[in-house]
């Protein structure tokens, strides 16, 4: 459990990284519209993993059940992985707030090819990982169903925002990809 713990520091560091170094600057940018969603989220959470938490099953020190606690390592790794391509992929169009800066291109190859928000995707995997080591149902529903939650409506922010800006090419774009999962949502 504890590598949970700092597995999920680590984390948090590293979002808090993202929020000082790629937040939208008010000189760049040429809409914005983020509608609370960023605070939704660091709320959400830091909250939802803290109550998590409190609810794992700790065992004599460790995890009941080792291969649980493996399988959501290995989620977790994914959802970093894909997070951070994302991340990297979009490279200065990627803020932390929901923004289109000047000179913003519709990004559609990639990662982006397949899912239109895989850094989502990325972040869900990590909380549901995270939610999978904690050990217990009642851990998983109160990290993954308010997490969750926030997620779509970052994603009905970002998605408003990107068919005002891009009309036409982002409802073209709608059509051939999926939201968060692929094939599926």
């Amino acid at each position: 459990m504890n590598f949970a713990i700092y597995f999920s520091l680590v984390f948090l560091l590293s979002e808090l990284a993202l929020m000082l170094v790629k937040r939208s600057g008010r000189r760049k940018t040429k809409t914005g519209g983020d509608r609370k969603s960023l605070l939704l989220f660091w709320i959400t959470i830091p909250l939802s993993l803290t109550l998590g938490f409190f609810f794992a099953d700790y065992h004599q020190g460790g995890l009941a059940h080792p291969a649980l606690a493996f399988s959501g390592f290995a989620v977790c790794v994914t959802g970093v992985v894909i997070r951070w391509i994302s991340i990297f992929q979009l490279d200065r169009e990627f803020t932390v707030d929901v923004a289109i800066s000047h000179g913003h291109v519709l990004k559609i190859n990639g990662i982006y090819k397949w899912i239109r928000h895989p850094a989502y995707l990325g972040l869900l995997l990590i909380v549901s990982g995270l939610a999978m080591v904690m050990n217990t149902l009642t851990s998983v529903l109160i990290v993954i169903i308010p997490i969750f939650i926030a997620i779509i409506y970052r994603i009905e922010v970002e998605e408003k925002a990107l068919l005002n800006e891009f009309g036409e090419q982002y409802k073209q774009y709608s059509k051939k990809t999926c939201k968060i999962i692929p094939g599926i949502y």
